[in-house]
């Protein structure tokens, strides 16, 4: 019996750690397919390349203080909302339910009552403002402007962010081709090292000559270091303007940049013109200045005389109304709701004497908000009138770098090719090598920045002329 037993719980055990061994490897399995899901998925996002276009639109689609604008303009749509169903009719119902003691006129009975007594009144009131100086409706246009207004600003906001993002996302180009033209520096010194180890053995080049480029090579690539290291903060600041959880898989297009002629087809007044039309910081100024304007009408309207139309409608009970007939009982409530209903409708002129200068201390202030609103609106004006003249000099200055750092480019690049060839037959030292090679590359990094700089500053000319952000020329 002791065997059996025992062999039946060994079973039962076996039985269930077999149990238990199934649900840890199905576990196991459904944990390696999430795995290889979420792989998949990370795989397809590092294989993604961002262009310029997509960064701006994910990071105005993604910006947390986007959102927060977008919420002021449906609070502002809910105040629009308000103030037009502001024009419709009020309506509000009572209910009050009470006992009396001590003597007082019963008002459905019209008689003195001494007795504890039990009153019910219901009544439903409504009222309608049939005139108030223009006020609801100055309130609705100027509700109406302020919503306009804050749509313009969220646009002002974006157009902030976009600017941001292009100018990160052009400073990240700018930082790999300069790890290019690090790398490349750095390959033609390593087949330069080559080519002199073996002058060296054939007597041509001193020792010395090769400690030398030996030496430029190290501090060549701690230059790639240096530039790989700049290059990867651009990533990660890009990725933050972004909002991407991690830089880790991003990548960015590399388009072929289209560069533009110099600026001088558009002056800055021409730019202004076209810009003061469209750019949404003047126009949210301009409508809040018409806002302001709305508010004065309405504190006017205050002088005005006030036009209601009221009506009521109410019945109520009482239990010192009795029977005309023995035992005399307070009359059924049934009965009193139809004997004591009663309507009313009158019309109300309510006409402003004096309260206290109120009226014409609130028109004082609004006249000095509109006066505050032409200064705002010429204030942005002036601001965009110099952040054009600003950019359209950049622009042109940059343009005139540029063309001059093409010229430096193939200047230095000739004296270098020149200077490769003399070392090579020994005919300058190293140091004269060095030198001639350092130039030329700090000439192909002022070309790349210049590059870099004459495209962001006429995109920014193209921008305020109402052109989108792009590289595509």
């Amino acid at each position: 019996m002791k065997s059996n037993r025992k062999n039946g719980i060994d079973t039962f055990h076996l039985y269930i750690h077999s149990g238990f061994l199934q649900l840890k490897i199905l576990k196991q399995a459904i944990l390696l397919f999430l795995l290889y899901i979420l792989s998949l998925n990370l795989a397809s996002q590092d294989n993604k390349i961002w262009s310029l276009e997509e960064c701006i639109s994910y990071a105005l689609e993604n910006n947390i203080n986007v959102q927060k604008q977008d919420l002021l303009v449906g609070t502002q749509e809910e105040i629009l909302l308000q103030s037009k169903l502001g024009i419709l009719p009020s309506f509000n119902g009572y209910v009050s339910h009470g006992y009396n003691w001590g003597q007082r006129v019963d008002p459905f009975t019209n008689e003195f009552a001494t007795d504890r007594v039990r009153s019910n009144n219901m009544n439903l009131q409504g009222e309608l403002n049939l005139f108030s100086g223009m006020q609801q409706l100055n309130m609705i246009k100027r509700n109406l402007l302020d919503l306009k207004a804050a749509q313009y600003d969220v646009n002002y906001f974006q157009d902030e962010i976009a600017i941001s993002v292009a100018t990160q996302y052009l400073q990240t180009l700018y930082y790999i081709e300069y790890v290019t033209i690090n790398k490349n520096q750095a390959n033609i010194t390593q087949q330069q090292v080559d080519r002199t180890k073996k002058l060296v053995e054939a007597g041509t080049l001193t020792k010395g000559d090769l400690l030398a480029l030996e030496a430029q090579l190290a501090s060549e690539k701690l230059l790639i270091i240096q530039a790989e290291n700049s290059l990867a903060l651009s990533y990660l600041t890009l990725s933050q303007l972004l909002l991407l959880p991690t830089p880790v898989g991003f990548e960015i297009e590399r388009p072929e940049v289209g560069l533009l002629g110099k600026t001088g087809i558009q002056t800055p007044e021409q730019i202004f013109g076209i810009a003061v039309q469209s750019r949404p910081e003047i126009k949210s100024a301009e409508t809040r200045l018409e806002s302001t304007e709305k508010s004065l009408n309405i504190a006017r309207g205050t002088f005005y005389p006030m036009l209601y139309l009221n009506a009521e409608l109410g019945t109520g009970y009482s239990g010192n109304n009795t029977m005309n007939t023995p035992p005399y009982d307070p009359k059924p409530w049934n009965d009193q709701f139809e004997d004591n209903l009663y309507q009313v409708m009158d019309l109300r002129l309510r006409i402003p004497i004096f309260n206290g200068w109120i009226s014409r201390s609130t028109v004082a202030q609004a006249k000095i908000d509109v006066e505050n609103s032409m200064l705002d609106l010429k204030l942005q004006k002036n601001t965009l009138y110099q952040i054009i003249q600003l950019a359209y000099n950049d622009a042109n200055s940059a343009a005139n770098q540029y063309d001059a750092a093409n010229v430096k480019v193939d200047a230095n690049k000739k004296l270098f090719n020149y200077a490769e060839k003399k070392f090579e037959v020994g005919l300058i030292n190293s140091i004269e090598y060095k030198n001639a090679k350092k130039d030329y590359t700090n000439a192909l990094s002022e070309l790349v920045q210049s590059k870099y700089d004459f495209v962001f500053r006429s995109m920014i000319v193209d921008f305020y002329q109402g052109k989108p952000l792009t590289l595509k020329r």
